[in-house]
C-alpha cells in the first residue's frame, strides 16, 4: 500500500501540472482528495491492515494528501495570476480613442427666465415662498376676497377634485399661508404652477406657471409698487425699458393696475411684435385689498402692501420670442438646446 500511495503521488503530480486551467485542477482535486477520491478510498481501507501497518500508512497517507492539496493550490494560484493576465490583454483600453460622446441635457427656457428672475428679486430682498399645488377653496378664493359668484370660480374655469379642493388656480394662495403664518414685514415671491381648465392653443394650457410677489410693512406706497415693478422690467428686459401701469381689477387689490413695457423689439415705436402698439402686457398688480389683511390676521389700519403676479410662460415666450407655449410642454431637446 505503501508503494500504491508512492504512486498515486507521482501520477497526481504528472496531472496536476499538466493541467491546463482552473477547471482541469477542481476535475482533479476531487479525483484524489474527494469523498471518493482515490486517496480517501486508501484512507477508508486502512481498516484491512494490521496494528503494526495502520500508523504507518496512515502517516503516509497523510503525507501524500497534504502533499497533492499544496500542490493543487500552487498550481490554482499560478492558473488565476494567468488567467487574469489573459483578461487583462484581451480587455485592454486604449485611452488614445475617442470615448463615446455623452448627450447632455439642457436647462428648460422656462427655468432659464425663472432662474433670473430669482436673481432680480432676492437682489432687492425678496424671499422665496411655496405651497401646495391641491388647495382649498378658501385659500384659493375665499381668503383672497373672492365672490363666491366670481367667474373664477366656476367648473368651467377651475379643476375641482371635491366640493372644497381644487387644483390651484394661481400662486396667490402662497400669500395667504404666509400671511397668516409670518407677521409683517413680508416679502416674498411665490413661483409655481398652476391649473386651470382652458383649451389648448397657442397661447392657452391647462397647466402653466406663474410668479407673484407679495410686500406688506408698514407706509407702503403705490410709489414702492411702481418703483419696484419698473427696477425689474429694466433688469429682465434691458436699461432702456419703459413701464406704463394701466387701471384695472382684481378682487384681492385696490387699487389694482396692469403693466406694460415698451416693446423691446422696436423700442417703442410699433411692429408686429407689439401689434403696432410699442408696448407688451407682462403682468397685473395693486395695493393689497384691506379685507384680504383682516382675513390674514393683519390689522389693516398699521400695515398695508402690494402684490403682483405674472405668467412664468408668457414672460419666457416674450423674453425667446416663443411664439406657441406648446413647445414648452413637449419635451424635445432640439428646441430646448436653444436656449
Amino acid at each position: 500500500m505503501k508503494e500504491k500511495l508512492q504512486a498515486l503521488l507521482s501520477l497526481a503530480t504528472e496531472e496536476i501540472n499538466a493541467s491546463s486551467n482552473l477547471k482541469d485542477l477542481e476535475d482533479l482535486r476531487v479525483k484524489y482528495l474527494g469523498k471518493k477520491g482515490e486517496v480517501t478510498t486508501v484512507l477508508k481501507n486502512m481498516k484491512d491492515l494490521s496494528q503494526e501497518e495502520r500508523p504507518l500508512i496512515g502517516k503516509i497517507a497523510n503525507e501524500v494528501r497534504e502533499a497533492i492539496e499544496v500542490l493543487l493550490e500552487n498550481i490554482k494560484e499560478e492558473k488565476k495570476a494567468s488567467e487574469i493576465e489573459s483578461q487583462l490583454e484581451k480587455e485592454s483600453i486604449d485611452v488614445t480613442m475617442p470615448s463615446k460622446r455623452l448627450i447632455r441635457g439642457h436647462k428648460h427656457p422656462i427655468n432659464v427666465a425663472l432662474d433670473e428672475i430669482f436673481e432680480i428679486f432676492l437682489g432687492m430682498g425678496f424671499k422665496i415662498a411655496e405651497g401646495p399645488e391641491i388647495e382649498t377653496v378658501y385659500h384659493n378664493f375665499d381668503a383672497l376676497n373672492a365672490p363666491v359668484d366670481h367667474p373664477s370660480r366656476g367648473l368651467s374655469d377651475t379643476f375641482y377634485i371635491t366640493e372644497d379642493l381644487l387644483l390651484r388656480t394661481q400662486t396667490s394662495p402662497i400669500q395667504v399661508r404666509t400671511m397668516k403664518n409670518q407677521k409683517p414685514p413680508i416679502k416674498i415671491i411665490a413661483p409655481g404652477r398652476c391649473f386651470r381648465n382652458d383649451e389648448i392653443d397657442a397661447t392657452h394650457s391647462p397647466m402653466f406657471h406663474q410668479i407673484e410677489g407679495l410686500v406688506i410693512d408698514k407706509d407702503i406706497t403705490m410709489a414702492d409698487l411702481k418703483g419696484t415693478l419698473d427696477m425689474f422690467a429694466k433688469r429682465l428686459f434691458g436699461n432702456q425699458t419703459k413701464t406704463k401701469f394701466r387701471p384695472h381689477y382684481f378682487p384681492f387689490t385696490e387699487p389694482s393696475g396692469e403693466v406694460d413695457v415698451s416693446c423691446f423689439k422696436c423700442g417703442g415705436e410699433g411692429c408686429r411684435f407689439c401689434k403696432g402698439s410699442g408696448w407688451i402686457e407682462i403682468l397685473g398688480c395693486g395695493m393689497v385689498h384691506p379685507n384680504v389683511l383682516e382675513e390674514c390676521g393683519i390689522d389693516s389700519t398699521i400695515y398695508n402692501g402690494f402684490a403682483f403676479g405674472m405668467g412664468l410662460d408668457r414672460i419666457t415666450m416674450l423674453k425667446y420670442e416663443i411664439d406657441d407655449i406648446r413647445v414648452l410642454f413637449e419635451n424635445d431637446i432640439r428646441f430646448i438646446k436653444q436656449f
